[in-house]
């Protein structure tokens, strides 16, 4: 008995299906969407009011994708929050502004941060922290401190390189140990009044008229401090 002769049918399947994880390019595409919308519906109404269903739907993400990344609303707000500050601080970050003497450059980078954080909606978004405190204290406790631990953090670093460029390097307040310290003096002095007054409702195109005055004597305030050791 000879062989029977078996002809193959060319095979229907279609290309081949990537599976698993989406590449980290796409993973990131799909992070931005999401913090966009969510970004979007928690301006529009607070953190009490928005829905996961109102983010997914915006975002084009199922609600399993968001859950995945943020396991609950309030994550998802730090995570919209702390971008918006790494944003801030990505724009300064390991630059130091240009300037002949340190007062020239401090003015210059107080005015800058002043700018970048009175236009947009940073205020608006400070404002969703502060209404859910009551409701969600631990909530916004962390995400402040995160955004102040952030934010000093990158001025300490761009204060004590701008104070060893002007040779202020070796003023106490510059000593390793102290530059923390030194950090938040600036920012409580030059940054934090005129965000209070934001916070308070005073119109931000007024606000940032008086930047630069304001930045110009606060400056000349801090490192006098700092020059006369007054920084502890």
């Amino acid at each position: 008995m000879g062989r029977v002769a078996v002809t193959q049918k060319p095979s229907q399947k279609g290309p081949a299906v990537r599976s698993g994880r989406p590449r980290r390019e796409l993973a990131g595409q799909v992070d931005e969407r999401i913090l966009d919308a969510a970004r979007r519906v928690f301006l529009e109404r607070g953190l009490s009011g928005a829905s996961i269903d109102e983010i997914a739907s915006l975002a084009r993400a199922g609600k399993p994708t968001i859950y995945a990344r943020f396991p609950s609303k309030e994550a998802l707000f730090t995570a919209v929050v702390m971008r918006n500050v790494s944003a801030i601080v990505g724009g300064f970050e390991g630059h130091i502004p240009a300037g002949r003497t340190i007062e020239e450059r401090l003015t210059r980078f107080g005015t800058i941060l002043l700018d970048w954080a009175l236009t947009g909606d940073t205020v608006d978004l400070m404002r969703v922290g502060i209404s859910e405190a009551r409701r969600f204290p631990d909530l916004a406790s962390g995400v402040q401190g995160m955004a102040r631990q952030c934010g000093e953090g990158a001025v300490g670093q761009l204060l004590n390189d701008m104070a060893q460029s002007d040779g202020l390097g070796a003023l106490p307040a510059f000593a390793p140990e102290r530059l923390a310290t030194t950090a938040q003096f600036f920012m409580d002095l030059v940054f934090k009044p005129m965000i209070l007054r934001a916070l308070f409702g005073e119109k931000l195109e007024t606000l940032r008229t008086q930047i630069a005055a304001h930045v110009a004597s606060r400056v000349a305030f801090f490192l006098a401090a700092c020059r006369d050791d007054g920084i502890t």
